[in-house]
């Protein structure tokens, strides 16, 4: 029985539960609600969750485990001298988890029958197989068919308990729950008790998530400083990786290539979205703020691949009509159309609606009896932004701008449509350079050795980036709750 069918299954007893469960509370209570302790909707959703929840928390750890522990079983069928290292074993697991699932179409189709499936011989697996369009190779081993064979098996085996525990668990937490309802009990503690713990546990799993990633970061960042020199890495002035040996991975050019595309980023975005917000703040109609405020946000949920092509496509190309040898202004600044000045002009486009919205919601935050003072003294409208507002609002501002700062830094898809890929230190902004995120995509790509420095140098950049942002939004956020607490 499939998850999804558990998944219903218990939903539909779960709804069962809710009907019966507040029907029981309202007999025990002779029909009269003033009788019961709760609201009789509290007795139903008790039942409901007592059948649902302890049934898909243990379904969710299921397949979660479940694969894991097959396949640790299943390795142990492969001989060692089948396989050099870890990346071969994955590939020879890759074959059985194939085998196993076109053991599984042909049972399906009555090509084989279902307990022919774990006695039938590697020739015949071939042949029946090709029948339903697996084909297997000459490099599929005997092993790899066995082991195929008792995949196939411990996971029908694994299936099958699966459902069964799961259905029991969903009638168990049904009938306990339903034996418990009654008019002297407390069915609203019994739910709001539960409905903490899964607010709590959401909240977990997301801290959890954010330990996770940055453990690995750290643990595989000190294997990396354990086959390269930390020194070189930071301080190095050149990024030349070679998985043939000899490499030399100094950051300093990635992070100049992040620094100047980031640069020239906010210069476009600060100027466009401060001024944006203070004319839809200060100035424009209800009217006019109800339609431009929402199309100006929507530039912040157009798709990075979008402005990656829309860099690449239109303004890599017009930056060398202009500024190419051919150019409108007949110079020889610019001979490509990826460079840094490229996908500048396009993230500070992207991150014109961070920088106006967030300074939007800023400067509304300024009290009005400011602005009121202000007029009353006599200073025009134009002389209360500038002198008053603004003033009150730069705190906020500079937090918002930091905030932009560090999504700039972040991005990739732009940088790598946009900018180029040559880590290389130089002033014009019309070269092609790369960033940090750019080049941990690039180290990760292909069939290297993981356990390489070339492949771990991208956990090291990524902990490198990550420390910066992190840094970046903590001195942001307190600076905005700095200017919060002054005013609320």
């Amino acid at each position: 029985m499939s998850a999804s069918i558990i998944v219903l299954i218990v939903l539909a007893l779960a709804a069962v539960g809710f009907f019966v469960g507040r029907a029981r509370a309202l007999a025990t209570a002779g029909g009269e609600i003033r009788r019961l302790h709760s609201l009789p909707g509290y007795y139903g959703y008790n039942v409901l969750i007592w059948t649902v929840v302890p049934a898909l928390l243990v379904l969710i750890l299921w397949l979660v485990a479940q694969p894991m522990l097959i396949e640790n079983r299943v390795k142990s069928m492969i001989p060692e001298d089948a396989y050099a290292d870890s990346g071969a074993l994955s590939l020879i697991m890759s074959d059985v988890r194939r085998v196993a699932d076109g053991l599984d179409m042909a049972v399906a189709q009555g090509v084989i029958g279902a307990g022919e499936a774990e006695s039938i011989g590697p020739d015949d697996i071939r042949d029946r197989l090709a029948g339903v369009g697996v084909a297997l190779g000459s490099d599929v081993s005997e092993s790899t068919l066995a082991a195929a064979q008792r995949y196939r098996a411990m996971n029908a085996t694994g299936t099958m308990i699966r459902s069964v525990v799961i259905l029991l668990i969903a009638a168990a937490g049904f009938g306990m729950a339903y034996m418990r309802t009654g008019a002297d009990f407390r069915a609203r503690n019994s739910v709001e008790k539960v409905s903490l713990g899964l607010l709590i546990g959401a909240a977990s799993i997301a801290i959890l998530t954010t330990v996770g990633i940055v453990l690995s970061l750290v643990f595989n960042t000190i294997e990396f400083f354990k086959l390269y020199p930390a020194s070189e890495f930071f301080f190095g002035l050149t990024w030349s990786p070679s998985f043939g040996g000899g490499s030399e991975l100094g950051i300093l050019p990635l992070f100049w290539g992040t620094f100047y595309i980031s640069l020239i980023a906010l210069a476009v975005a600060v100027p466009i979205g401060l001024f944006a917000a203070v004319y839809l703040s200060e100035y424009a109609s209800p009217k006019v703020r109800a339609v431009a405020k929402p199309l100006l946000e929507v530039l912040a949920g157009i798709p990075t691949i979008v402005y990656g092509l829309f860099a690449l496509l239109t303004v890599g190309p017009l930056l060398v009509d202009i500024f190419g040898r051919d150019g409108a202004i007949g110079v020889n600044w610019m001979s490509g159309g990826t460079a840094v000045m490229t996908a500048g002009l396009v993230m500070g486009i992207m991150l014109i609606p961070f920088v106006s919205s967030l300074s939007d919601d800023i400067i509304n935050a300024v009290p009005q009896a400011m602005r009121d003072g202000s007029l009353g003294l006599g200073a025009t409208r134009s002389e209360t932004i500038k002198q008053v507002v603004l003033p009150a609002a730069l705190p906020g501002i500079v937090g918002a701008i930091l905030l932009a700062a560090s999504r700039a830094i972040g991005e990739t898809m732009i940088v790598v449509l946009g900018a180029g890929a040559a880590a290389k230190l130089s002033m014009n902004p019309f070269d092609a350079m790369t960033t940090v995120t750019a080049k941990i995509v690039s180290q990760l790509t292909g069939d290297a050795d993981f356990a390489s420095p070339e492949a771990l140098v991208a956990f090291a950049l990524g902990m490198t980036l990550f420390v910066i942002t992190l840094g970046l939004n903590i001195f942001a956020l307190w600076i905005v709750r700095k200017y919060r607490e002054q005013y609320e």
